[in-house]
């Protein structure tokens, strides 16, 4: 049997990457964050074997969640619900109804700046577009179609002028790491605190797992700086109470001492303790080259969607007592990870992302 086509999502903007980012650090809904994670990891350019590989999910299961997203974009990371009743407003109406809500009230001969669904179930019975409906049902048509009730926020996209090279650059070491050196992607993960932390379990109906709703973090935080060795897939991490440019070089001298004939290269974002003058000039004396990220592009870097799968198979619905405690439990999870990893090498060059004319503007 020949080998599958390559599947990638279509082609993700800047602001779309940083959405994506988003859901995999806050999403509490474990079918949206693993559908997230699925998108993420594609958009990066690693292929479906792969992505399967890590979230213990079929291909089959990658590939659809991937057309899903070409096909209906974020609106496909949503999980679905049918059943019910027989719907009395036809799909036109609630066209109407979010073509209405996504309107300034003021266009449309009303003093103020925002719809409530009460206000716009009043304007919709008074323009004649239904005779009658219910706040539930305004509710469900804007949420059917994508249309969300969201803080308007400021946002930005990276003003890095040598994007492009650098991204570039990064993305070649992923497909040809150099003769004679190792590819590794190093980020900081937290931070570490001590407190009940939502999750999902499989439970008898009626029966869910219940987490104390009050503690107090006496115990201080803890943070852990981790790499992601391409050539293996395994991560390595340490666990360290700060995350200063002392306890980042600390690290880097336990990845020389592994790989002490490699020239290491180290893929990381622009975190100030990064680019301390005592980082750099060990760096520049111990072979190893640090590969900075674009400016607001730490989407890019893979370790991104490895800490989403540590997030969300060693810490959701915990409640650790101790920082010794959680410790051991991210621990334990990393070495059952590692004995699985595989190799991410022979990525394939026709993802969206390495399009001659990436990054694309946002819409």
């Amino acid at each position: 049997m020949g080998r599958r086509p390559e599947v990638f999502v279509r082609q993700v903007s800047m602001v779309e990457g940083q959405r994506l980012q988003k859901v995999t650090r806050t999403a509490k809904d474990p079918v949206k964050l693993r559908r997230a994670i699925v998108v993420l990891m594609s958009a990066q350019g690693q292929p479906a074997p792969d992505i399967a590989h890590l979230l213990k999910v079929t291909e089959d299961y990658v590939r659809d969640v991937i057309h899903a997203f070409n096909d209906r974009g974020f609106d496909a990371l949503d999980p679905k619900w049918s059943g019910g009743a027989p719907r009395r407003i036809d799909e036109q109406t609630r066209d109407w109804i979010c073509v209405i809500a996504r309107c300034d009230p003021r266009f449309l001969g009303r003093p103020f700046s925002c719809w409530s669904l009460a206000k716009l179930r009043e304007y919709l019975i008074a323009a004649g577009y239904v005779t009658t409906i219910s706040v539930e049902t305004i509710r469900r048509a804007l949420h059917e179609r994508g249309v969300s009730w969201q803080a308007t926020k400021t946002w930005k996209a990276s003003t890095d002028p040598d994007f492009t090279t650098k991204m570039r650059r990064i993305l070649d070491l992923y497909d040809h790491p150099p003769p004679g050196g190792r590819v590794l992607c190093v980020d900081e993960f937290g931070p570490l605190n001590l407190q009940p932390r939502p999750g999902r379990a499989w439970r008898p109906v009626g029966q869910p797992v219940r987490l104390r709703a009050t503690y107090t973090r006496d115990q201080g935080v803890r943070h852990m700086i981790a790499g992601l060795d391409l050539s293996t897939g395994k991560l390595h991490h340490r666990i360290r109470d700060r995350k200063r440019w002392r306890e980042f070089l600390s690290f880097l001298k336990t990845l020389r001492a592994r790989w002490p004939g490699e020239h290491l290269y180290l893929i990381c974002d622009n975190f100030s303790p990064h680019k301390h003058p005592e980082v750099r000039a060990w760096c520049a004396t111990n072979h190893v080259d640090l590969v900075f990220l674009p400016t607001y592009a730490s989407w890019l870097n893979w370790i991104e969607a490895e800490f989403a799968a540590v997030r969300y198979f060693a810490l959701n619905g915990t409640d650790h007592r101790s920082h010794a405690e959680q410790d051991t439990a991210i621990g334990n999870y990393i070495r059952w990870r590692n004995q699985r990893a595989r190799p991410k090498t022979g990525f394939a060059i026709n993802s969206k992302i390495r399009h001659p004319d990436y990054p694309f503007k946002a819409a």
